[in-house]
């Protein structure tokens, strides 16, 4: 196959209404040779900010010295970022040449692997053919039964929070998440917990301790955000001072906290790490869609936030960054707590360029436009993205206004 033959490939394995379940990924893999079982993983699941901790620690690790490998989701421009080795993501040839390899053994099976399940055989295979020291591997939807879980021996299992959110597929409460995010631990392994909610920390401390699995969390009083701007942010946290990252967004040092905690639990695993490689590796750390500056003229960000907690994190960031309000240029599924995220938008917005995101899930932009008038946003929906933005940069740059661009990570490549 070719590059595009193998998107088409990938992208048109059914993935509906499967059963869930781990048999299907044992399956393939068992056939591949069992890749996985080659490779040490810092496995990573949680609501908000895998993305991100995971972008921040490959980075300390190759710094270190380390080959790595980070296989995240989902893409935000091009396909091949979803899986990458020492900061390069899979070339097109590499990506066909491996799909085309792994396609006989998935063809074959009875019960077909899922699209991701897919992708996590062609990304195990991948890291295995180029040596990877250590793979940064951060779950899909969930985590108990994600298809990355089928590893059994991580260096480390990192929870980075738990929120409402897939709860058509989680569970309808913090608990019920929290349980399914804790099926990640593993017996005797490490598990570091970067959130803040009391309930689901208690059921991921209770899973660790039936793993007889070592458990850390998060305290957030040893951070100190000594400066934030639109150029970074500094920040001490616990015996790391004058630490830098260049990522915008106030979660970012909260983010870059649980990279620390992960640092010296990754440290006494045997794993050497210098301070100076914690200290550039955080500072030269790029992950975009994330609080992004896209352009200076007029100020435009975006943020792949999709969900309450997400939405609630990128308001605090306008508040800080921003003494006015802001125009947004939005758009939300049907499945989230858009009437949560909405109301949220409206404290820190005047006007919202309203779209409906390419995806079957999505809420029509006329019904999100509604809600967000009824809030005292002045709202309108746009046919297409490229004229919702073209309308919404015109109406920034004529009126000074800051734009920030909301929502789901599927749209920025349209930006």
């Amino acid at each position: 196959m070719d590059y595009r033959e193998t998107l088409e490939y990938i992208h048109t394995v059914n993935w509906c209404f499967c059963k869930p379940g781990l048999e299907r990924i044992a399956e393939l893999c068992e056939r591949l040779g069992n890749p996985q079982k080659e490779l040490r993983f810092i496995h990573v699941a949680g609501t908000n900010g895998k993305g991100s901790f995971c972008a921040m620690l490959e980075s300390v690790l190759r710094h270190a010295g380390y080959r790595t490998g980070l296989f995240t989701s989902p893409y935000i421009k091009v396909f091949n970022e979803r899986m990458a080795v020492a900061g390069e993501m899979i070339s097109d040839r590499e990506l066909a040449e491996i799909t085309s390899y792994v396609r006989p053994y998935a063809d074959s099976m009875t019960d077909k692997p899922t699209e991701f399940e897919l992708i996590t055989a062609i990304a195990f295979e991948y890291f295995r053919r180029t040596h990877c020291d250590y793979v940064v591997l951060e779950a899909g939807m969930g985590g108990r039964l994600d298809s990355t879980n089928i590893i059994t021996d991580p260096v480390l299992s990192v929870i980075t929070g738990i929120a409402m959110d897939h709860m058509a597929y989680l569970g309808d409460t913090i608990e019920k998440i929290a349980a399914e995010k804790a099926g990640i631990i593993k017996p005797g392994r490490p598990v570091l917990y970067g959130g803040e909610d009391d309930a689901a920390r208690e059921v991921i401390r209770q899973r660790a301790k039936e793993q007889g699995a070592a458990y850390t969390d998060v305290d957030y009083g040893g951070l100190c955000l000594r400066r934030a701007d639109l150029d970074g942010s500094d920040f001490d946290f616990e015996d790391w001072k004058n630490m830098h990252i260049g990522l915008l967004g106030l979660y970012q040092p909260r983010n870059a906290a649980v990279v620390l905690k992960a640092t010296d639990i990754l440290r006494r695993e045997g794993v050497k790490i210098p301070d100076d490689a914690v200290r550039s590796g955080l500072a030269d750390t790029v992950w975009k869609g994330r609080f992004e500056i896209l352009c200076r003229d007029p100020l435009t960000i975006f943020d792949g936030a999709h969900n309450p907690q997400g939405i609630a994190s990128a308001v605090e960031s306008i508040r800080h960054y921003f003494r006015e309000k802001v125009y947004l240029l939005t758009g939300v599924l049907k499945d989230k707590d858009y009437h949560c995220m909405a109301k949220e938008l409206s404290t820190v917005a005047s006007r919202a360029f309203v779209i409906t995101p390419e995806n079957f899930r999505a809420l029509p932009g006329a019904e999100y436009a509604a809600l967000l008038e009824s809030l005292g946003v002045k709202a309108q929906a746009y046919p297409s993205v490229a004229e919702a933005l073209a309308a919404a940069k015109a109406a920034a740059k004529e009126d000074g206004v800051p734009l920030c661009c909301l929502g789901s990570l599927y749209t920025y490549a349209s930006l």
